[in-house]
């Protein structure tokens, strides 16, 4: 219950700070982001390794990623904004034929992706945490809050490939909440 209390006062949180100048945010809230990222990696982590390699290059409907290529793109977002917007140094990331076609090169490529994250977040200066800088479609926001918006790209995301598990008629992996 305490998970799902926080998540919820992250997102109330990430919404009224958009409106704000600048909102600091206590330090303590650097561990529930860090809490956010372990979540999505054991989110894709266990999509990876549930779905059988067979099916990682299938589609649902003609105009959605394959599987493996929509789990590709839920942790990528990680490296993109990490260099963008928190200047950190890009990490070589492996060949996409191998990420993309295989468990062991997929869960390894979420693995260095979501490291990289995670000591991204752990290096962060408070003062640049704090600072608001233009987002997607201009909105201005506090730098700290781009993590919360990382987590929701990543849930929306990673919900779509729900249905390619049910065209097969398995469950997806576990909600981990329950």
């Amino acid at each position: 219950m305490r998970v799902i209390a926080t998540v919820a006062l992250a997102g109330c949180v990430a919404t009224t700070a958009a409106a704000q100048e600048s909102v600091p945010m206590p330090e303590s809230y650097r561990q529930v982001q860090m809490n956010m990222l372990e979540l999505q990696r054991s989110m894709l982590v266990a999509m990876a390794d549930s779905m059988p390699e067979q099916w990682y290059r299938e589609s649902v409907t003609p105009v959605q990623r394959d599987f493996a290529q929509q789990i590709h793109h839920a942790a990528s977002v990680i490296v993109w904004i990490c260099g963008r917007f928190f200047g950190a140094d890009p990490i070589e990331l492996p060949d996409t034929s191998v990420v993309l076609n295989s468990r062991e090169g997929l869960t390894s490529y979420l693995n260095e992706v979501y490291d990289h994250g995670a000591e991204v977040l752990a290096a962060q200066a408070a003062d640049d945490r704090a600072m608001v800088v233009g987002f997607f479609g201009g909105l201005q926001i506090p730098k700290w809050q781009i993590w919360d918006e990382i987590h929701q790209h990543t849930v929306w995301t990673a919900g779509q490939v729900v249905a390619n598990f049910r065209k097969h008629d398995m469950a997806p992996p576990g909600f981990g909440f329950f």
